[in-house]
């Protein structure tokens, strides 16, 4: 699951990036067309997620004492909030916009008349900015990986991946 998200995340963010750079092109308009549907994939798998790290907290390896360990468990738990408030600000701003919110042709909100301003105005303020706040800390991530792996050869990658290391 963890691959999966990043897959969709990395699609999103390489589409809002090329939105910034290339401005509107035929190009920008095909992610940016798709960025509704993949973003509400994107959060049905993180509530799974979620869910999952949640059930299965005291199965986790441990993040270890000291700075490094502090530093790994409020990362962790900065990605978690921010995965999550990114798209639930995106609904609150679907909900209260006057436009219907139909990923993949289901319509899920209809439209408002008038708009709930407040929702928009919320969801307006939080979704592109802490989407940004959310690429740093996977950048974080990432180089913590490279970290784990090339500096400390503790197997993280490999976990990630799926396998365990021998003797764990």
């Amino acid at each position: 699951m963890h691959w999966s998200i990043a897959v969709l995340m990395l699609w999103q963010f390489t589409g809002m990036g090329l939105r910034l750079v290339l401005g509107r092109t035929p190009l920008v308009g095909f992610f940016v067309g798709w960025h509704q549907p993949v973003g509400t994939v994107l959060f049905l798998l993180i509530v799974i997620r979620v869910i999952w790290a949640l059930v299965n907290r005291r199965h986790r390896p441990d993040h270890g004492a000291g700075f490094w360990g502090i530093a790994a468990r409020l990362g962790h738990l900065a990605l978690y909030l921010v995965m999550v408030i990114v798209p639930v600000s995106a609904l609150l701003r679907a909900y209260g916009g006057e436009r219907v919110f139909a990923p993949f042709g289901f319509e899920v909100f209809p439209a408002q008349q008038p708009p709930i301003d407040w929702m928009v105005t919320i969801g307006e303020a939080l979704h592109g900015e802490l989407a940004w706040l959310l690429l740093a800390l996977i950048a974080g991530h990432v180089i913590m990986v490279g970290v784990h792996e090339g500096m400390w050869r503790d197997g993280t990658l490999a976990r990630m991946a799926g396998r365990r290391r021998a003797g764990l």
